[in-house]
Protein backbone atom coordinates (compact mmCIF):
# COMPACT_ATOMS: atom_id res chain seq x y z
CA UNK A 1 0.00 0.00 0.00
CA UNK A 2 1.30 3.45 -0.91
CA UNK A 3 1.93 5.84 1.99
CA UNK A 4 0.49 8.71 -0.09
CA UNK A 5 -2.78 8.11 -1.99
CA UNK A 6 -2.86 8.50 -5.77
CA UNK A 7 -4.94 11.56 -6.57
CA UNK A 8 -7.64 11.11 -9.22
CA UNK A 9 -10.23 13.38 -10.83
CA UNK A 10 -13.21 12.52 -13.04
CA UNK A 11 -14.65 14.20 -16.13
CA UNK A 12 -18.04 12.55 -16.77
CA UNK A 13 -21.34 14.14 -17.78
CA UNK A 14 -23.60 11.38 -16.37
CA UNK A 15 -24.10 12.27 -12.69
CA UNK A 16 -24.91 8.68 -11.71
CA UNK A 17 -21.81 7.28 -13.38
CA UNK A 18 -19.70 10.08 -11.92
CA UNK A 19 -20.92 9.29 -8.41
CA UNK A 20 -20.29 5.55 -8.86
CA UNK A 21 -16.74 6.19 -10.05
CA UNK A 22 -16.09 8.51 -7.10
CA UNK A 23 -17.48 5.85 -4.76
CA UNK A 24 -15.20 3.20 -6.28
CA UNK A 25 -12.19 5.45 -5.73
CA UNK A 26 -13.15 6.16 -2.13
CA UNK A 27 -13.28 2.44 -1.39
CA UNK A 28 -9.67 1.92 -2.48
CA UNK A 29 -7.38 2.89 0.36
CA UNK A 30 -4.58 4.09 -1.93
CA UNK A 31 -6.73 6.29 -4.20
CA UNK A 32 -8.28 9.69 -3.49
CA UNK A 33 -10.77 11.58 -5.66
CA UNK A 34 -9.96 15.30 -5.64
CA UNK A 35 -12.30 16.55 -8.36
CA UNK A 36 -15.47 15.77 -10.28
CA UNK A 37 -16.40 17.66 -13.46
CA UNK A 38 -19.60 17.37 -15.51
CA UNK A 39 -18.08 18.63 -18.75
CA UNK A 40 -14.79 19.44 -20.47
CA UNK A 41 -15.24 23.19 -20.12
CA UNK A 42 -15.46 22.87 -16.34
CA UNK A 43 -12.40 20.60 -16.29
CA UNK A 44 -10.34 22.87 -18.55
CA UNK A 45 -11.05 25.81 -16.25
CA UNK A 46 -10.38 24.08 -12.93
CA UNK A 47 -8.06 21.08 -13.33
CA UNK A 48 -4.89 23.17 -13.92
CA UNK A 49 -5.34 24.79 -10.49
CA UNK A 50 -5.41 21.40 -8.74
CA UNK A 51 -4.08 18.76 -11.13
CA UNK A 52 -4.52 15.12 -10.11
CA UNK A 53 -2.02 12.39 -10.88
CA UNK A 54 -4.66 10.61 -12.98
CA UNK A 55 -7.63 12.13 -14.81
CA UNK A 56 -10.47 9.82 -15.90
CA UNK A 57 -12.16 11.29 -18.98
CA UNK A 58 -15.29 10.19 -20.82
CA UNK A 59 -15.08 10.53 -24.62
CA UNK A 60 -18.69 11.51 -25.33
CA UNK A 61 -18.96 14.76 -23.40
CA UNK A 62 -21.37 17.57 -24.31
CA UNK A 63 -19.69 20.56 -25.93
CA UNK A 64 -15.95 19.92 -26.09
CA UNK A 65 -15.50 16.17 -26.32
CA UNK A 66 -13.22 14.09 -24.13
CA UNK A 67 -10.47 13.68 -26.71
CA UNK A 68 -10.17 17.44 -27.18
CA UNK A 69 -10.27 17.89 -23.42
CA UNK A 70 -7.28 15.56 -23.06
CA UNK A 71 -5.48 17.24 -25.96
CA UNK A 72 -5.75 20.67 -24.29
CA UNK A 73 -4.93 19.53 -20.76
CA UNK A 74 -2.03 17.26 -21.74
CA UNK A 75 -0.31 20.24 -23.37
CA UNK A 76 -0.67 22.26 -20.15
CA UNK A 77 -0.09 19.45 -17.65
CA UNK A 78 2.54 17.04 -18.98
CA UNK A 79 2.80 15.17 -15.67
CA UNK A 80 -0.91 14.31 -15.49
CA UNK A 81 -1.83 10.83 -16.73
CA UNK A 82 -5.06 10.59 -18.73
CA UNK A 83 -7.28 7.54 -18.91
CA UNK A 84 -10.31 7.31 -21.19
CA UNK A 85 -13.33 5.59 -19.67
CA UNK A 86 -16.03 5.20 -22.30
CA UNK A 87 -18.41 3.02 -24.29
CA UNK A 88 -16.65 3.93 -27.56
CA UNK A 89 -14.37 1.26 -29.02
CA UNK A 90 -14.06 2.21 -32.69
CA UNK A 91 -10.47 2.35 -33.91
CA UNK A 92 -10.53 6.01 -34.97
CA UNK A 93 -11.70 7.16 -31.54
CA UNK A 94 -9.12 4.95 -29.82
CA UNK A 95 -6.22 6.31 -31.86
CA UNK A 96 -7.39 9.90 -31.57
CA UNK A 97 -7.52 9.52 -27.79
CA UNK A 98 -4.05 7.95 -27.64
CA UNK A 99 -2.62 10.61 -29.96
CA UNK A 100 -4.17 13.30 -27.79
CA UNK A 101 -2.20 12.05 -24.80
CA UNK A 102 -4.25 9.28 -23.17
CA UNK A 103 -2.20 6.57 -21.48
CA UNK A 104 -5.07 4.11 -20.95
CA UNK A 105 -8.45 3.21 -22.44
CA UNK A 106 -11.09 1.30 -20.47
CA UNK A 107 -14.62 0.39 -21.52
CA UNK A 108 -17.69 1.04 -19.41
CA UNK A 109 -19.04 -0.45 -17.30
CA UNK A 110 -15.80 -0.90 -15.39
CA UNK A 111 -15.53 -2.95 -12.20
CA UNK A 112 -14.14 -1.46 -9.00
CA UNK A 113 -11.07 -3.71 -8.85
CA UNK A 114 -10.36 -3.25 -12.57
CA UNK A 115 -10.51 0.53 -12.28
CA UNK A 116 -8.32 0.68 -9.17
CA UNK A 117 -5.69 -1.62 -10.68
CA UNK A 118 -5.68 0.29 -13.97
CA UNK A 119 -4.99 3.54 -12.10
CA UNK A 120 -2.15 1.91 -10.17
CA UNK A 121 -0.74 0.49 -13.40
CA UNK A 122 -0.77 3.79 -15.27
CA UNK A 123 1.00 5.55 -12.38
CA UNK A 124 3.61 2.77 -12.38
CA UNK A 125 4.30 3.48 -16.06
CA UNK A 126 1.92 1.02 -17.70
CA UNK A 127 -0.75 1.62 -20.33
CA UNK A 128 -3.88 -0.20 -19.17
CA UNK A 129 -6.18 -0.96 -22.09
CA UNK A 130 -9.23 -3.22 -22.06
CA UNK A 131 -8.36 -6.45 -23.90
CA UNK A 132 -10.94 -5.94 -26.66
CA UNK A 133 -9.48 -2.47 -27.29
CA UNK A 134 -5.95 -3.86 -27.38
CA UNK A 135 -6.99 -6.37 -30.05
CA UNK A 136 -8.44 -3.57 -32.18
CA UNK A 137 -5.18 -1.63 -31.89
CA UNK A 138 -3.14 -4.66 -32.96
CA UNK A 139 -5.47 -5.42 -35.89
CA UNK A 140 -5.31 -1.79 -37.01
CA UNK A 141 -1.52 -1.90 -37.16
CA UNK A 142 -1.70 -5.09 -39.21
CA UNK A 143 -4.17 -3.53 -41.65
CA UNK A 144 -2.28 -0.28 -42.14
CA UNK A 145 1.42 -0.94 -42.70
CA UNK A 146 3.29 2.25 -43.45
CA UNK A 147 5.89 2.74 -46.17
CA UNK A 148 6.77 6.26 -45.08
CA UNK A 149 10.34 7.12 -44.18
CA UNK A 150 10.03 10.36 -42.22
CA UNK A 151 12.98 12.51 -41.32
CA UNK A 152 14.48 11.16 -38.12
CA UNK A 153 14.03 13.12 -34.90
CA UNK A 154 15.71 10.55 -32.67
CA UNK A 155 19.10 12.25 -32.97
CA UNK A 156 17.87 15.00 -30.62
CA UNK A 157 17.64 12.51 -27.74
CA UNK A 158 20.49 11.88 -25.34
CA UNK A 159 21.82 8.34 -24.96
CA UNK A 160 19.94 7.93 -21.68
CA UNK A 161 16.68 9.35 -23.07
CA UNK A 162 16.86 6.97 -26.02
CA UNK A 163 17.58 4.06 -23.67
CA UNK A 164 14.49 4.90 -21.61
CA UNK A 165 12.36 5.17 -24.76
CA UNK A 166 13.65 1.79 -25.98
CA UNK A 167 12.72 0.22 -22.64
CA UNK A 168 9.22 1.72 -22.84
CA UNK A 169 8.91 0.16 -26.30
CA UNK A 170 9.83 -3.21 -24.75
CA UNK A 171 6.86 -2.85 -22.40
CA UNK A 172 8.82 -2.07 -19.23
CA UNK A 173 7.11 0.07 -16.60
CA UNK A 174 8.81 3.01 -14.87
CA UNK A 175 9.84 0.96 -11.82
CA UNK A 176 11.52 -1.69 -13.99
CA UNK A 177 13.36 1.01 -15.95
CA UNK A 178 14.47 2.69 -12.74
CA UNK A 179 15.79 -0.63 -11.39
CA UNK A 180 17.65 -1.43 -14.61
CA UNK A 181 19.29 1.99 -14.83
CA UNK A 182 19.81 2.47 -11.10
CA UNK A 183 17.85 5.73 -11.00
CA UNK A 184 14.73 6.98 -9.22
CA UNK A 185 11.15 6.83 -10.56
CA UNK A 186 11.18 10.65 -10.58
CA UNK A 187 14.27 10.65 -12.81
CA UNK A 188 12.66 8.18 -15.20
CA UNK A 189 9.58 10.41 -15.38
CA UNK A 190 11.79 13.43 -16.07
CA UNK A 191 13.57 11.62 -18.93
CA UNK A 192 10.20 10.60 -20.40
CA UNK A 193 8.73 14.11 -20.25
CA UNK A 194 11.92 15.57 -21.75
CA UNK A 195 11.75 12.99 -24.55
CA UNK A 196 8.13 13.93 -25.31
CA UNK A 197 9.11 17.59 -25.62
CA UNK A 198 12.10 16.89 -27.86
CA UNK A 199 10.05 14.64 -30.16
CA UNK A 200 7.13 17.10 -30.17
CA UNK A 201 4.66 14.47 -29.01
CA UNK A 202 2.04 14.57 -26.27
CA UNK A 203 2.30 11.07 -24.88
CA UNK A 204 3.65 7.54 -24.89
CA UNK A 205 1.64 6.27 -27.88
CA UNK A 206 2.97 9.00 -30.21
CA UNK A 207 6.52 8.64 -28.92
CA UNK A 208 6.56 4.88 -29.47
CA UNK A 209 4.93 5.25 -32.88
CA UNK A 210 7.69 7.67 -33.87
CA UNK A 211 10.34 5.29 -32.54
CA UNK A 212 8.86 2.41 -34.57
CA UNK A 213 8.68 4.44 -37.77
CA UNK A 214 12.09 6.05 -37.51
CA UNK A 215 13.93 2.91 -36.46
CA UNK A 216 12.33 0.87 -39.24
CA UNK A 217 10.63 -1.61 -36.92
Amino acid sequence: MRSTPITVAIVEDDAGVRQRLASMLSQAGDLRCIGEYANAEHALAEVPAQPPQVLLVDVNLPGINGVECVRHLSAQLPRVLFMMLTVHEDSDTIFEALKAGASGYLLKPVRKLELAQAIRDVVAGGSPITSSIARKVVRSFHRKPTTETPESDLHVLSERELAVLEMLAQGLIYKEIADKLGISLWTVSTYVQRTYKKLHVTGRAEALAKLRKESGR
